[in-house]
């Protein structure tokens, strides 16, 4: 039986659990947005704005996606250390965004189908009272896009371990980036139903108010596509970048006569990844060797490595042994006595 602590070979799987900043944005963001969308449905109502109406129940459908948002935060930091979740709860962020990109995308129908309604069967508008909402809608959903772009600046990926290395690219919390996106939409909306409204009360076209809302929803729909592509591939284990591999393979191969079996790669967040790697190598060395070779690749924040010997050689040496010590037993020839390092 062991004696010693197993500590240093033991450590957290808190994968993507982002402080609290970006939490604490989402939650001021929703009570902004509820307020706006019960001010919009009602000015639509009573003013006969479609464009308005539209921009309110948008609001609405957002402010039910930012929920999302929100749970996925208090789910994934509350769940965070509990033993059932294998590799911890960094996917249910990527889980949040993409259940917020399915809404955005039944928001994005919605709106078209009502607008060609509207270009139908036209409704009356009053024009002076739906603009003067349109532009307090724009006002505060620029104010809650600025918010949740504060609250990404203090959300850091890696908060409960360290990397080091360039990365490739930005970090990225998609569970946020839903919200973001949400809020832009409701942004955009809002700016065309302004324009629409513009249109229809200086020049009379009064078909360019739901004309807006379609545009809008095309435009939605198209974000809404991006999110659901990109944090399906995380859930799917499938959006691993490829260069990150071609790293890997480079820092092992690369070393010694060291061939890489097998590769595994997935994301245990939208920004950190596991990896399972066989090696199969002549002269074997101690995993924390191998891992030494990785440290340079800072999305690697779980690996896993097994070392072989070519097919039919002798078992592999025992790995806390000094070289000296292995040569005198046969096991490390002296000719790679340089490659001990």
């Amino acid at each position: 039986m062991h004696v010693q602590t197993l500590n240093h070979w033991m450590h957290e799987h808190r994968f993507g659990i982002n402080g609290k900043g970006a939490e604490r944005s989402t939650w001021r963001v929703i009570a902004l947005t509820v307020t706006m969308m019960v001010v919009e449905i009602a000015a639509g109502t009573v003013f006969g704005s479609m464009a308005l109406l539209a921009d309110g129940w948008h609001m609405g459908t957002h402010a039910f996606a930012l929920a999302i948002t929100a749970f996925a935060y208090v789910y994934a930091r509350r769940k965070a250390c509990d033993p059932g979740f294998s590799f911890g709860t960094g996917k249910v962020g990527v889980l949040g965004g993409y259940t917020s990109a399915v809404v955005l995308a039944i928001v994005a129908l919605l709106m078209a189908v009502e607008a060609v309604k509207r270009l139908i069967s036209p409704n009356p508008i009053r024009f002076n009272e739906a603009i003067a909402v349109a532009i307090l809608g724009l006002v505060v959903n620029l104010v809650s896009a600025v918010v949740l772009h504060g609250g990404h600046s203090h959300a850091h990926p890696h908060d409960n371990h360290e990397h080091s290395g360039d990365g490739h690219g930005h970090h990225e919390d998609h569970n946020l980036k839903a919200a973001y996106l949400h809020v832009v939409a409701d942004a955009m909306t809002s700016l065309l139903a302004i324009a629409g409204l513009l249109a229809g009360k200086s020049l009379g076209w009064t078909w360019m108010d739901p004309m807006m809302g379609i545009v809008g929803s095309v435009v939605i729909a198209r974000w809404a596509w991006g999110l659901l592509r990109d944090t399906s591939e995380i859930l799917l284990d499938s959006g691993v970048d490829r260069q990150i591999s071609a790293e890997v393979r480079a820092a092992i191969e690369g070393d010694a006569d060291n061939r890489i079996a097998d590769l595994h790669l997935w994301h245990l967040s939208s920004n950190d990844v596991a990896a399972i790697i066989n090696v199969v190598t002549h002269y074997p060395r101690p995993p924390e060797y191998y891992r030494s070779l990785l440290s340079g690749i800072c999305e690697l924040a779980h690996v896993t490595i097994e070392v072989n010997r070519p097919s039919g050689e002798p078992c592999m040496p025992v790995p806390w042994l000094a070289p000296a010590a292995m040569e005198t037993a046969g096991l490390w020839p002296s000719a790679n006595k340089a490659q001990a390092g």
